[in-house]
């Protein structure tokens, strides 16, 4: 059949016919281009959003089946955690480590489907997806056990593993898995649920660091609110902290398992792709040595414990606020946000409510009929409100600072500033959405500042460059709405913000969402849908989520002063923690003396050297093939982001890893680590894009000429592999040096000699 249509269409060209039709291959196709010497206009902005027709815009699934995609992202701060562990091992006699991961990988592969991450397959399959990366985490978690393990085990990198190194995990009398420590993650944080933490009397805290360089974190676990507790790090030193009451409505969740208080402590210097752990216990009331902070729920001043009994604001003031050295937030006589203060001691409008968007309804028929459905979002009206006022509750403490809100029975909030963040956290519970009234609904959360920001708004390309939006606008084309809503969401998978020449606003979320800026000053994110109409694009069964969500947002607010870090910096430094938190591993150590725990075992350790800076990432660790890794370094910021940070960076390999691999060569490879990058810049085609306005338009070029070599490719072989300790090279330092320019990601395959600790 292609064979007669090429063949037609070729004996049209005696008519006139400019076509000539032949098979061929994407190679052959780029050759032809060249060939032709076409150059093509430069396009700034994406194809984002789509519509099918003039009243279905694919703006829904951008939120749709929201619980997924926080499994999702939660699943790839542990794959990539996974990733490093196994990676860096002691041993690897346990072949199960990389059968684990490869599963883990594949789970987390299967889900970036477009009808898994985006909320659009049927229910049953949804589950069927939560099952296996509920399996995955389980499997790489007991790796993890393992791994760590080992590391605690081990008081230098040097130290060899024991033998029998994965026998010694298994009791001699039941068969079972015996472990020094269980390293337990809890996955019920969200809900403030941990088996161990809330019932023994003794336990460990393992925070794990995957990002590149040092960073703190405050720690909150869920814990008995009967006891006091304390907490010591590796070192004998006492840790302030505080303990803080659960909002009912989190509890309420799952009442058999949700704790009713949080323990909140600062976990410092956490090294660079590796852990620090944290030694708690808990003591009848009054029996402590450190002090214990625990803050009823009242309008308190500093450190102030005038009432057990938890009060309200009263509503005729606005005497309500929250802050820390950077920043402080204020709320109206209503309980609503209304104000931020920065610490040059100026003022700014800022509010924070949620709505919610009614669903349209309809046959499906005609355009004009359209529902609103996984895929679709298409509101049958303006913005709804869900509260006129908001009960709350205020926790002042040393260590954060919490206003509680209850917006009605299926909407609350926490908003909290922890003492050394320069950001401020939401953390919000929404659902389940009521549809008694038989009307599907879709919530959002509004942010709305005083900064004068002309239509544009800014959203995270897939995390990484920002991408500039302008509201009821194309680039390429005159842009005629008739969903004025639908057609100006954009997804956000990170980070949406707005500006004017004095400051900046910025919302990062936890998970992918859709969001917008409808008004000037304005930001909004949907955060859960819940319809009862299909829109008839395929899912074929209602978005009728009914479960609750309870997710986060972090607000950045600076101005636009030329300050170092800036503040599209911060940004990208914010992002790159909420991407990859550090991870908690929980453990009983009832048996364990402090003293025998402290001079045991090892309770700090990093998997590098040298610790890299804030702008430069190591997207990737992970086993490549024996003896080999895969690497990749990603500088994360734009080259005018930041008159500093946005600086090309140059760090030696060796002076990074080379206390933890015996190092034997360094290949640069392509991004997706399957061809020397050598090789795959010999046969690559050159285009030179010529700007033309905001068209579509071919334009004809001068004739390229032949590129030079590619400069920044670089290839290191010391030899091949061998059972004999690398031989001692004369200085080439300089050969191990890589540099990472602003936005560039970099990949390398690494090969090690067979043992890593025969140095």
């Amino acid at each position: 059949l292609l064979s007669d249509f090429c063949r037609y269409a070729n004996e049209a060209q005696k008519n006139g016919s400019n076509f000539n039709l032949v098979y061929s291959t994407p190679s052959c196709y780029l050759k032809a281009l060249h060939d032709a010497q076409i150059s093509w206009p430069t396009k700034t902005d994406d194809f984002i959003p789509y519509a099918s027709d003039p009243h279905a815009f694919w703006t829904g699934y951008y939120t749709s089946k929201p619980s997924l995609k926080n499994l999702e992202r939660m699943g790839n701060s542990f794959l990539q955690l996974s990733k490093q562990l196994t990676s860096l091992a002691p041993s690897k006699e346990d072949k199960s480590l990389r059968v684990h991961l490869d599963y883990f990988s594949e789970v987390m592969g299967v889900l970036q489907h477009h009808d898994a991450i985006t909320g659009t397959s049927k229910e049953h399959v949804t589950q069927d997806y939560t099952v296996q990366i509920y399996a995955a985490f389980k499997a790489c978690s007991y790796s993890a056990k393992i791994i760590l393990n080992q590391l605690t085990a081990r008081q230098t990198n040097k130290d060899k593993p024991p033998e029998s190194e994965a026998a010694r995990y298994l009791d001699q009398a039941t068969g079972h898995p015996n472990f020094t420590f269980e390293f337990d993650t809890c996955l019920l944080l969200n809900v403030s649920s941990c088996e161990i933490s809330e019932t023994r009397d003794k336990f460990m805290v393992t925070v794990y660091n995957a990002l590149a360089h040092s960073v703190f974190s405050y720690v909150r676990v869920p814990v008995d609110g009967k006891y006091d507790y304390e907490v010591t790090d590796y070192r004998s030193v006492p840790i302030p902290h505080q303990m803080i009451s659960v909002p009912p409505q989190v509890t309420a969740l799952d009442p058999a398992k949700s704790a009713g208080y949080e323990l909140v402590f600062l976990a410092t210097e956490l090294p660079p792709i590796g852990y620090k752990s944290f030694f708690i216990v808990r003591k009848p009331v009054k029996a402590l040595n450190t002090p214990r902070v625990l803050v009823p729920e009242v309008v308190l001043l500093p450190n102030s414990m005038s009432s057990d009994e938890p009060q309200k604001p009263p509503r005729n003031s606005n005497i309500v606020s929250i802050g820390n050295k950077y920043f402080s937030v204020g709320f109206d006589s209503k309980g609503f946000l209304n104000s931020i203060s920065l610490e040059d001691g100026s003022e700014h409008k800022l509010s924070q409510n949620f709505f919610y968007y009614e669903g349209a309804v309809g046959d499906n028929r005609v355009f004009k009929n359209r529902s609103s459905g996984a895929y679709i979002f298409r509101p049958n009206s303006t913005e709804r409100f869900v509260a006129d006022h908001v009960n709350v509750k205020v926790i002042k403490g040393p260590i954060v600072e919490e206003v509680h809100q209850t917006f009605n029975d299926w909407i609350s909030q926490v908003i909290r500033i922890y003492r050394d963040y320069n950001y401020v956290e939401f953390e919000w519970l929404v659902g389940p959405i009521p549809v008694d009234d038989k009307v599907g609904k879709e919530v959002v959360t509004r942010f709305v500042s005083d900064i004068q920001n002309s239509n544009v708004f800014y959203t995270d390309s897939n995390g990484r460059e920002m991408i500039k939006r302008v509201r009821n606008h194309r680039d390429t084309w005159n842009l005629q709405l008739q969903e004025e809503i639908a057609g100006n969401y954009y997804p956000v998978t990170a980070n949406i913000a707005i500006e004017d020449g004095q400051k900046r606003l910025s919302i990062m979320n936890d998970r992918s969402q859709g969001g917008s800026s409808l008004q000037d000053g304005a930001i909004e994110l949907m955060v859960h849908r819940r319809l009862l109409h299909d829109d008839a694009f395929g899912v074929d069964e209602a978005l009728n989520f009914t479960h609750p969500i309870r997710g986060k947002h972090f607000l950045l607010f600076g101005k636009l002063d030329g300050n170092v870090p800036s503040m599209e910096a911060r940004e990208r430094f914010l992002q790159a923690e909420k991407l990859l938190p550090p991870w908690l591993f929980f453990s009983d150590v009832s048996s364990y003396d402090y003293e025998d725990w402290r001079k045991t075992y090892s309770h700090i350790w990093s998997g590098v050297a040298l610790s890299l800076p804030q702008n430069v990432k190591l997207l990737t660790l992970e086993p490549y093939k024996e003896l080999s890794y895969l690497i990749r370094f990603e500088h994360i910021l734009e080259k005018n982001d930041d008159v500093e940070y946005s600086k090309s960076f140059t760090f030696n390999f060796k002076d990074v890893f080379g206390s933890i691999f015996d190092i034997n060569r360094l290949e640069e490879m392509t991004l997706d680590g399957n061809a020397l990058l050598e090789d795959s810049t010999k046969v690559r085609f050159r285009f030179k894009p010529e700007s033309n306005g905001f068209t579509n338009e071919i334009v004809k070029r001068e004739t390229v000429p032949e590129e030079t070599q590619v400069k920044g490719v670089t290839i290191i072989d010391e030899g091949n592999p061998s059972d004999e300790p690398a031989k001692e090279l004369p200085d080439d330092s300089a050969k191990w040096d890589i540099t990472v320019q602003p936005m560039q990601i970099r990949t390398f395959i690494l090969t090690v000699n067979p043992s890593i600790y025969d140095k």
